[in-house]
């Protein structure tokens, strides 16, 4: 379902590469990868599955991140002509605070399969429940996805960081540098899910590497070698950071705050997140370096201007403020 950006297309690639069949439902607005069968639609106009009426397959993918509703809509058509129903989800489906090392045990929100346009998380879930509610426990997985990097990124998190770099100078690296991350490639997800569909897996898996198969410091290094830029990295204390009013998360990308009254559990959250069960299962996480090496190598190749998904604010610390920050305002 989609199969033309960020995961969907990941997912689509990873398959036509092992000789599977894919179809990809979605509404024309990009070219679907070579060698895919392509059907037309949208998801929140009357009678926009209609393309979807016919045919069987033995598993669908699903990315969907909005109303939960089309999730059931979808579901519910799809039943009894497909096997295996995989939902892209998220790990912020999980009631926040989330406890470090907590995995698929750690309590979810609320979430319906009914309804309308509702924040993320509840989306999520609602997403979820639209799937089961029509698959069943053992037709529905959950691939609850952390933070996601690599090619075809269009939230603007790595090519924000990467772009930045490159353009050389001092840069504002928030601290500390050993501060340990957790993320997936988007490739290693797709490889995962198509694995999962493929041995009868059900069921939420919580979807990162392990905490700490990178930090920041191996991140942005990594942006660094990549790019081959004359660029310094000035590593700054989280106070020093949120004093000088920068926003975690949006403005400098994939960090937050270790800990503080402000940002109590963020990190922990995001960053420490139980995968036992998922690497068990056979997730693989290639290393840092060759996941920014790559992003950079297809940022470059559409001239450096990454796409940006509308429903998505924009990423990036202004250069002003990064200036300000730094004490190079003015020279």
């Amino acid at each position: 379902m989609g199969g033309t950006e960020f995961v969907g297309r990941a997912v689509t690639e990873a398959a036509l590469a092992k000789g599977w069949q894919v179809t990809v439902f979605h509404r024309g607005r990009h070219e679907a990868p070579r060698g895919a069968a392509v059907l037309h639609g949208d998801r929140t106009a009357p009678e926009g599955l209609a393309a979807l009426r016919t045919g069987e397959w033995d598993a669908v993918v699903d990315t969907w991140s909005w109303a939960p509703s089309a999730v059931r809509d979808t579901a519910r058509l799809l039943s009894g002509r497909v096997e295996r129903y995989a939902y892209v989800s998220s790990g912020s489906v999980y009631e926040f605070p989330k406890a470090p090392g907590l995995g698929e045990e750690a309590p979810v929100v609320a979430g319906a399969p009914d309804a309308g346009d509702v924040p993320y998380a509840e989306a999520k879930r609602g997403g979820e429940l639209a799937a089961l509610e029509s698959f069943g426990a053992e037709g529905a997985l959950f691939a609850r996805a952390g933070l996601i990097l690599g090619p075809y990124e269009n939230v603007g998190r790595l090519p924000w960081w990467l772009s930045r770099i490159a353009r050389g100078g001092p840069v504002l690296a928030p601290g500390p540098a050993g501060l340990p991350l957790q993320y997936i490639d988007v490739r290693d997800l797709a490889d995962w899910i198509l694995h999962a569909v493929e041995t009868g897996l059900s069921g939420p898996y919580n979807l990162v590497c392990r905490s700490g198969h990178a930090t920041m410091g191996s991140l942005l290094e990594a942006c660094v070698a990549a790019t081959g830029a004359a660029a310094e990295l000035r590593w700054t204390a989280p106070e020093d950071v949120l004093a000088a009013g920068i926003e975690p998360w949006t403005e400098l990308p994939v960090w937050v705050p270790p800990e503080g009254p402000e940002y109590a559990g963020y990190h922990d959250t995001l960053h420490r997140t139980g995968v036992e069960k998922a690497h068990a299962a056979g997730l693989r996480c290639r290393p840092v370096a060759e996941t920014v090496a790559d992003t950079w190598e297809w940022l470059r190749s559409l001239g450096g201007q990454a796409p940006q998904r509308p429903d998505r604010p924009q990423k990036g610390v202004p250069p002003e403020k990064e200036a300000k920050a730094l004490g190079t305002a003015g020279h």
